[in-house]
């Protein structure tokens, strides 16, 4: 017994030793970190799977985490690579009624969020070097008056922008969709505001003494220089604007100017007997969010660095 007992006891020192060593603050939080992307990614697992699952089979196979008879049908139906007619004779009552014009409403998404991006990128980078670098009266006030329109919830301001734009007979249009955010928003104002009063005035100086004026040298010498973070500032107004929904819905209804994710919605809304065609749903669902998929893996990294520099949390 004693000798068992001796033999024993290392044992349980080098296991209670392991223990003890094992770094439990760094497990606890790679388990978190692995709950929380799962937590996020999930649901567009299931939004993959589903698109890619026979739309007869969505309900009746609704516990299974792979999809049931995968098939790439929905996928054609969205991009309209299926001829209606074809369906005549099939069960159809989990298919919409209605057709997705997907690549018009693709072409809309694109000119929606182009001009957005454009239209804020350029006058938001004006309107921040001034606040950076130019003096004129109440400078201050009017740029915290500024700041102040980020505490302002975006829903506040539907109503005044829609009196607006009917009164301007904009409605139905490309420019009634575009105008509330085409010129500048106070967060792209504050971005480009940090980037340019870390700049080297030096340079600056240099090109007024040259005979630049101030238009020439933000034109030529601050936007350059600036080229980094001008591009992560449109790269975020532009997943912003492909995303938005609800102003596109109340003011671009018309199917000549209706965007990608107000297309989704009336694609819903158009299925036999008021159940959702969930498969071609989400089939066009995972073809609409590829282009902020590619933008983030292409950019992300530049994205998040830019964040970091600016000083903005």
């Amino acid at each position: 017994m004693t000798t068992l007992t001796n033999t024993r006891l290392p044992q349980d020192e080098q296991q209670a030793a392991f223990f003890t060593n094992i770094p439990w603050g760094n497990v606890m939080l790679w388990i978190v970190l692995f709950l929380l992307v799962f937590i996020t990614l999930f649901p567009f697992y299931w939004v993959v799977r589903t698109a890619l699952s026979d739309p007869n089979s969505v309900y009746a196979h609704a516990d299974e985490l792979l999809p049931h008879d995968p098939t790439a049908f929905n996928f054609q139906r969205v991009l309209g690579m299926i001829d209606p007619t074809t369906l005549v004779g099939q069960d159809t009552s989990r298919l919409s009624a209605g057709t997705l014009n997907f690549w018009i409403y693709l072409r809309n998404s694109f000119i929606v969020s182009g001009l957005v991006t454009f239209g804020q990128t350029l006058f938001s980078s004006m309107a921040a070097y001034a606040f950076a670098r130019m003096n004129f009266p109440f400078k201050d006030q009017i740029f915290f008056f500024f700041l102040t329109g980020l505490m302002v919830p975006g829903i506040v301001l539907f109503i005044p922008n829609f009196v607006l734009i009917r009164q301007l007979g904009w409605i139905g249009t490309f420019q009634g969709v575009v105008a509330p955010a085409f010129l500048m928003s106070p967060f792209a104002i504050f971005f480009m505001r940090q980037f340019f009063l870390s700049l080297n005035r030096d340079l600056e100086e240099a090109a007024k003494l040259d005979g630049s004026t101030v238009l020439g040298v933000f034109w030529r010498v601050a936007l350059p220089l600036t080229i980094g973070p001008l591009l992560t500032l449109a790269l975020l107004t532009f997943v912003a604007s492909w995303n938005d929904y609800l102003w596109p819905f109340l003011v671009g209804r018309d199917e000549e100017i209706r965007v990608l994710t107000v297309a989704l919605s009336v694609f819903r809304s158009q299925t036999p007997q008021g159940g959702p065609d969930w498969a071609g749903l989400m089939a066009g669902t995972v073809v609409s969010i590829v282009p902020t998929i590619l933008i983030f893996v292409f950019f992300g990294r530049r994205i998040v660095d830019s964040i970091q520099f600016s000083g903005f949390k």
